[in-house]
């Protein structure tokens, strides 16, 4: 009698564990450390809990390049994950990898989910469709830049609101360090913030063929009078600590939570960062302009990135992935993200929930970047932007910015240079996808 029932638990312990085992796994490659990627794990744990049937697995692949060209390369070999993160930049390359996207938009027809493109935010979504319309990626974390400012120094400084314009920028740049400040303001992510939306929200080109979107045989006009002016006024303002340069991507971020500078021109995703970090009150404000090239701004672009579904798997994994896609796109999924990380809700639903839920009459300012992104309708030239090996080329404008601030070279010479070398890496892109 002991064996029978020893053989009957054995027996339904293996059928459980049969069980167990049965859910396909959903391989989700990621860029996100820290603190986002113990939300991306929670996101995935909190899926896998709603159904047995697919596990979807996020694993850590390093920083937005590291990610991108680890798929590419896994693809190539046939070891492909079924979603991965792509910043935003990496579109047109992840475009050319012909027979390796699967687009969400056929994923979710295919696996007969419910999809309405409509409830996406016009500035997000018109970034990642092709000229048909049809959408390439799902958008998950989606930012855009936005002034950032030490409400305490401000009021040292006896400033009573944040800058709208660039020669406000200048003006209150002046009183912080005059207040003791060690710098006016900083920023990161030079060419994002200071180049792509820059021209955005001026509502300027900064490449010909609607800013890539309209061929491959485009051409870079970021070397205006109007950006060679304003990068030129940047490095005069480096006289007296205006303007100090902290580095790329976000190595400034510790000169503005330190209290060192008092204004600082970078990605909304920081908030969670700077809520942790900075011991002073602190604020958001839309980017500045200059009234003499617009009478109000055009709109700001996204930067962050999208997930992308890679072909090659089992058709039944793809249904896996669609209710995963269609669960992260969620109102309550999107809502909980943008409140924890200060990146956009990117549906209006996930917007008025936040509404609902008091988060901006609680945190005033969060809602920024929405407004900014949805300033206006946005045109050939605030749509974003969509540019072969622009990963490579947003190293040049890098180096050639550097230049101009440690002034080896001058705006003009910079942005020129900047220019003519992207230039050689379209035409190298071009003929490679022609």
């Amino acid at each position: 009698m002991l064996k029978k029932t020893l053989l009957c638990a054995a027996v339904t312990a293996g059928m459980s564990m049969s069980i167990a085992q049965a859910a396909t796994e959903i391989q989700w490659w990621h860029a996100m450390g820290g603190a986002n990627g113990e939300r991306v794990n929670k996101i995935a744990a909190d899926f896998n809990a709603t159904q047995s049937d697919y596990k979807v697995v996020p694993v850590y692949k390093g920083n937005y390049t590291e990610t991108m060209t680890a798929a590419i390369a896994a693809f190539r070999a046939n070891k492909q994950p079924h979603i991965v993160q792509v910043f935003e930049v990496g579109t047109a390359t992840m475009m050319a990898a012909k027979g390796a996207v699967y687009p969400v938009e056929d994923v979710m027809a295919d696996a007969g989910q419910p999809f309405d493109k409509s409830g996406f935010l016009p500035a997000v979504i018109s970034y990642y469709q092709t000229p048909q319309g049809k959408l390439l990626s799902m958008p998950f974390n989606s930012s855009t830049p936005v002034l950032w400012y030490n409400k305490d120094a401000f009021a040292k400084a006896g400033i009573k609101s944040p800058p709208v314009t660039w020669p406000e920028v200048k003006t209150d740049a002046q009183k912080i360090v005059k207040a003791g400040y060690k710098c006016g303001f900083s920023f990161g992510w030079q060419s994002w913030v200071q180049i792509e939306n820059f021209s955005a929200w001026h509502n300027l080109p900064i490449g010909t063929k609607e800013n890539g979107f309209a061929g491959l045989d485009t051409k870079f006009t970021f070397n205006n009078k109007y950006v060679i002016r304003h990068i030129a006024n940047l490095a005069a303002w480096q006289k007296g600590h205006l303007f100090v340069y902290g580095g790329r991507r976000g190595d400034s971020l510790p000169k503005f939570t330190n209290g060192e500078c008092g204004m600082w021109l970078n990605s909304s995703a920081y908030y969670g960062a700077i809520t942790k970090q900075a011991k002073f009150k602190f604020g958001q404000a839309m980017l500045p302009y200059y009234p003499d090239i617009i009478k109000s701004p055009q709109n700001s672009i996204i930067g962050g990135a999208t997930l992308w579904v890679l072909k090659g798997h089992p058709k039944g994994d793809y249904i896996g992935v669609a209710k995963f896609l269609n669960y992260l796109s969620s109102p309550k999924v999107q809502a909980w993200w943008h409140q924890q990380t200060g990146y956009v809700p990117i549906t209006t639903a996930a917007y008025k929930l936040s509404q609902k839920q008091g988060f901006y009459k609680s945190n005033p300012g969060t809602d920024t970047a929405i407004k900014q992104l949805s300033l206006n309708t946005p045109t050939a030239n605030s749509r974003g932007l969509r540019f072969g090996n622009f990963v490579q080329i947003r190293d040049i404008i890098n180096e050639e910015l550097e230049a101009i601030w440690a002034g080896k070279k001058t705006a003009t010479q910079g942005l020129n240079t900047a220019v003519k070398r992207g230039d050689k890496l379209l035409r190298k892109f071009e003929k490679a996808n022609r």
